[in-house]
């Protein structure tokens, strides 16, 4: 991943998923190695969401220091959005 910006958004996303459908193997899977991503590329540790209208904050660490990102809740909600939507084309495969 590039930025960090772009790693927290494409683990966010899958986070979000991975909230939502608990039997989800594969959602389960992809938040996990994201949220890997984030440690090992970025250092990012003591990460945390709060969803508060219109924005997802994501507080987290780097070396000690506290930082935040934030995220417009229909942008990151979107992929979830679409499977609900459409579940015929996101099964469950075990």
């Amino acid at each position: 991943m590039k930025s960090i910006q772009d790693a927290i958004y494409n683990w966010l996303t899958i986070k979000i998923v991975a909230d939502a459908r608990k039997d989800d193997i594969a959602a389960q899977d992809t938040e996990q190695f994201f949220y890997e991503l984030l440690n090992e590329e970025h250092n990012i540790e003591n990460v945390s969401v709060e969803k508060k209208d219109p924005m997802y904050y994501v507080h987290y660490e780097i070396s000690g220091e506290v930082k935040k990102q934030q995220y417009p809740i229909e942008l990151i909600d979107i992929m979830l959005e679409q499977i609900n939507e459409r579940p015929e084309y996101y099964r469950n495969y075990e």
